[in-house]
């Protein structure tokens, strides 16, 4: 399917972008009905959890869901959005479709139903969504590597950084500090994974604290 834009441009802000969403993915037929559990906007996609039920109560079945003991199934729906010149537009599409953008949150995948096929696209699109989670979220002066040197626009690489910010506009905004230069490089979320911790800036913040989140992890720690 294309894109399809509404140009009486009744939907201008988050709250009407989730208000059409919820609404695309609420129907009823003389035989299904369809209701959104959960909605989440992820840069500019849409990411939906919508489940389908029979209107006489009896089992939904699907080539590619398994049904649930309720006798439901609940898929994914992933919505491209943007606007063009004021007016709000959308390209939609299932999991198994085999979208590229993926990166719906773990708590809208823990309401999907099971897969039939572990070699669908709809499975490959549920891992990369999990990949993409498991990447870490670092905090002001964590040491990290990278799994790989990255190269950078003057064509030198660096590998060993410190998570730390630059102001601009009034905003902090998140940086990396090479460690044989001292310059400063933004990162993408992607060029993050596999990487890995070399130092805590919470246990290296001071002997008390390193001490205190030493202990986090002994037997003795409080619940």
């Amino acid at each position: 399917m294309g894109w399809l834009f509404y140009t009486d441009r009744r939907v201008k802000s988050y709250a009407d972008e989730k208000a059409e969403i919820t609404r695309l993915c609420t129907f009823e037929t003389d035989t299904r009905k369809t209701v959104l559990l959960k909605a989440c906007k992820v840069g500019s996609t849409w990411y939906a959890a919508a489940k389908v039920t029979h209107v006489d109560g009896s089992l939904v079945e699907d080539a590619t869901y398994a049904t649930d003991e309720d006798g439901s199934i609940t898929f994914a729906a992933i919505f491209l959005t943007r606007y063009d010149e004021g007016c709000w537009g959308y390209k939609d599409m299932e999991e198994a479709a085999g979208p590229v953008e993926s990166r719906a949150p773990l708590s809208l995948l823990a309401l999907l139903s099971k897969l039939k096929d572990s070699d669908s696209y709809a499975h490959a699109w549920r891992q990369r969504c999990r990949d993409w989670a498991a990447i870490p979220e670092y905090t002001e002066g964590d040491k990290i590597k990278l799994a790989s040197p990255v190269t950078l626009t003057d064509g030198s690489t660096c590998q060993i950084l410190t998570a730390t910010h630059y102001r601009r506009e009034g905003k902090k905004r998140r940086c990396y500090r090479i460690e044989e230069t001292g310059g400063l490089v933004r990162l993408s979320k992607a060029s993050l994974a596999g990487s890995e911790l070399l130092g805590s800036a919470k246990g290296d913040a001071s002997p008390v604290l390193a001490e205190f989140f030493a202990g986090k992890g002994s037997d003795d720690a409080p619940p």
